[in-house]
């Protein structure tokens, strides 16, 4: 499970199209984490969301930015030494913001109800415990089910 291989200071990079999942898989991580169930939501309008579990949460989304010095005002980049996980959804709207080494995680819409999850290491925190891998996974199976995708991906065990 991802959120057993995170530690305080990571950074997890969502990207993928609207409904492909992303929010869904943040409160994944946050289970995982130890915060409360049913409390994370979408951070749309505020931007970013604190939740306190055995580890913080910091949940950034970027879907309303596209321009470096908007993400700046929103400081996200003090979340990233802030002792916790900062999991940010549509990262790729304003790449520039984030640090040099992060775990980028890419959601591609199969069909209605599958989704293929794809993971890249950017740089050596990230390479050894998050090896680059693609995985399938379908909706309404526990979320779980997965089966190893399409070679050149990362993916979500």
């Amino acid at each position: 499970m991802l959120a057993r291989r995170l530690k305080p200071c990571d950074v997890v990079a969502l990207t993928g199209e609207i409904g492909a999942g992303k929010t869904t898989f943040v409160q994944g991580i946050a289970e995982g984490l130890g915060v409360a169930a049913g409390s994370v939501a979408s951070p749309s309008f505020v931007l970013v969301r604190e939740y306190q579990g055995r580890i913080p949460l910091f949940h950034a989304d970027l879907f309303r930015l596209d321009r470096l010095p908007e993400a700046q005002r929103v400081g996200l980049e003090e979340y990233y030494d802030g002792g916790g996980v900062t999991v940010i959804e549509w990262a790729n709207r304003v790449p520039e913001i984030l640090p040099e080494e992060y775990l980028e995680i890419r959601f591609e819409m199969i069909d209605p109800k599958s989704r293929r999850l794809n993971w890249v290491p950017r740089g050596p925190r990230y390479e050894a415990r998050f090896p680059r891998a693609g995985y399938k996974t379908s909706r309404g199976r526990a979320g779980r089910s997965c089966q190893p995708g399409k070679a050149g991906g990362g993916g979500v065990s």
